[in-house]
């Protein structure tokens, strides 16, 4: 039972992924001509679209895609909380922990798509359509960063300060809002 738990977990781990990138990609306005833009927005059109009827896209924030992200994540509690007998009551407080592995999935995002612009202008490899769709998403995250710490010469360490406040808000923040959601549970 804990092999088939885990592939999943896994799975809904980079299901809700794509949707949470699909939720970037409308936020910052990211090229959808690009093809991986097409491929993250056809994977999530059989979930997303239904959904889009209930859940309005409010500016950017395309919120049927976040109820999708939640509701993915969800799913694992309420598996397995259904094969536990567990009552719906008692699955639906499972939601904000939902929630949290979101937030975390965020960060994980952030921290990896800074990480691949960083080794891309160090390779030379900045103009390659998957290395432009990933400079899309975090540079809303990067700028104020950049705004603040001005290049020195040619080194941009903007990108390492936002990579270290990731990494202060993954291990420091998360675990106190983990702990908070978890203690909500009993």
């Amino acid at each position: 039972m804990n092999a088939f738990a885990d592939i999943l977990n896994l799975a809904i781990q980079i299901f809700s992924s794509l949707l949470l990138i699909r939720l970037l990609l409308q936020l910052v306005q990211a090229d959808f001509y690009n093809p991986i833009s097409q491929t993250i927005l056809k994977i999530c059109a059989p979930v997303v679209e239904p959904l889009s009827k209930l859940f309005p896209t409010l500016g950017t924030l395309n919120s049927a895609a976040l109820v999708a992200a939640i509701a993915v994540q969800w799913s694992f509690y309420l598996l397995f909380g259904l094969i536990k007998g567990v009552s719906l009551l008692g699955i639906l407080a499972y939601l904000p922990l939902a929630a949290f592995n979101l937030l975390f999935i965020l960060i994980e995002i952030y921290f990896w798509g800074i990480f691949i612009i960083a080794i891309s202008s160090w390779i030379g490899t900045t103009s390659h359509p998957s290395v432009q769709l990933v400079s899309q998403l975090v540079e809303p995250y990067l700028r104020p960063f950049r705004k603040f710490i001005p290049p020195l010469g040619m080194m941009d360490f903007s990108p390492m300060v936002a990579i270290i406040s990731l990494i202060i808000i993954r291990n420091s923040v998360l675990p106190v809002i983990g702990g908070f959601v978890k203690s909500m549970l009993g």
